[in-house]
This record gives C-alpha cells, sequence and structure tokens, in this order.
C-alpha cells in the first residue's frame, strides 16, 4: 500500500457498529464515527505490512533512507534503487567488518558496483621478547585502487568519504582509479566499467 492512497483503502469494521446500542439509531454519531473510519482505515492495513516495511528489499523508496538510518547507513540518492537497498541490507553485517581490508572493498563496492582492490601495511605477530621487530609498513596508507575511469569530482569526494568511514582513524588513505584492461579476445572499441552516475 503506497502512502497518500487512503482514500482508495476498504474499511473493515465500522467504529459506529461497534458502539453501545443506544448510539446504533443516533444519525449525528453514526456519521460521526462515519469520518473517523476513513482516518482509520489504513492503520490495518499499514500493521499487517508491517514486517514488509522493516524489510530493505520490500520497504518503500521514500522509506529506505529512515529504515538506513537505524543501523548508521546513508546511501547516496543517486545511486541505482536496488544498489541502495543492497547498501541497507548490507550495512549491519559490514559494521562486523568495519576498519578491515575485506569490509573496506565490500562497502566500496557497494557504492560503485566494482569491486576495488585495497592494498595496506599493516600486520601482526607475537613475541616473547619486547621491543621486538614490527610487522608491516610504517607508511600507515591504505590504497584503494578502482578498476574504472575517474568519475566526477563529486562521485570521487562521496568516495573519499565511505573510504574514509571505514579505515581506522590514524590511517591516510588515497584513491586511484586506472581502467582495466579489455579482457582477452575482447575488441579495441568495448566499453570498460565505469563509475555509476
Amino acid at each position: 500500500m503506497a502512502r497518500g492512497s487512503a482514500a482508495d483503502i476498504r474499511v473493515r469494521q465500522r467504529l459506529g457498529d461497534a458502539l453501545p446500542s443506544m448510539y446504533l439509531d443516533d444519525e449525528f454519531v453514526q456519521r460521526f464515527c462515519d469520518g473517523l473510519d476513513v482516518v482509520i482505515a489504513p492503520v490495518p492495513s499499514v500493521l499487517d505490512s508491517f514486517a514488509a516495511l522493516l524489510d530493505p528489499h520490500l520497504t518503500p523508496a521514500d522509506f529506505l533512507l529512515w529504515l538506513g538510518s537505524w543501523v548508521g547507513a546513508t546511501p547516496a540518492t543517486n545511486l541505482p534503487l536496488e544498489r541502495r537497498r543492497m547498501l541497507v541490507a548490507r550495512t549491519a553485517a559490514l559494521h562486523r567488518r568495519r576498519g578491515t581490508v575485506r569490509g573496506l572493498a565490500e562497502v566500496v563496492e557497494l557504492h560503485t558496483g566494482i569491486r576495488p582492490q585495497v592494498m595496506e601495511g599493516g600486520g601482526v605477530t607475537t613475541s616473547t621478547t619486547p621491543t621486538g621487530v614490527l610487522p608491516g609498513r610504517t607508511t600507515g596508507e591504505v590504497v584503494v585502487r578502482v578498476p574504472a575511469p575517474r568519475p566526477s569530482d563529486r562521485e570521487v569526494r562521496r568516495l573519499e568519504e565511505v573510504v574514509a568511514a571505514h579505515i581506522p582513524a590514524h590511517l591516510a588513505h588515497r584513491l586511484e582509479f586506472a581502467t582495466p584492461p579489455p579482457p582477452a579476445g575482447a575488441s579495441a572499441g568495448s566499453p570498460s566499467g565505469e563509475l555509476p552516475a
């Protein structure tokens, strides 16, 4: 049921019929209740479809942003609707992988539709002696390479914000865009992957 279409909803049970018998023949009370019936009629329909309102794949498009705010998802409104739905549906699971290479790659893919290559210099080690050699590189930079032509400055800024929100705060990051080589056997004029507008 679309919101704003209450006039088309059938009244399931009249309020006037549920009143005590002394009001059943009162014309004013019955007309008053008939006016309330039209206002209350959408409530049972909304309650019947409440589970669908909470499902990112089924909820109305204008309800999706509000639903996303429950889990901290703020998909850009220029993303295709299906990608926004997927982003809201996957956000809770992505919170568990926040700050990891896998989590960053997944969230960038959800925003762009293209799986990036994420390079970082971190590492983990154990030692029984203090002041051992630390693993990884000391650069403290995460490089996210998206195999697509560079999009508009606005899209780059949005993607920068997404990456910054999903890496540890002490790390710097850099976005790189590169047109992937054409697959073997493809003609030179075939289009390459591009970020959505």
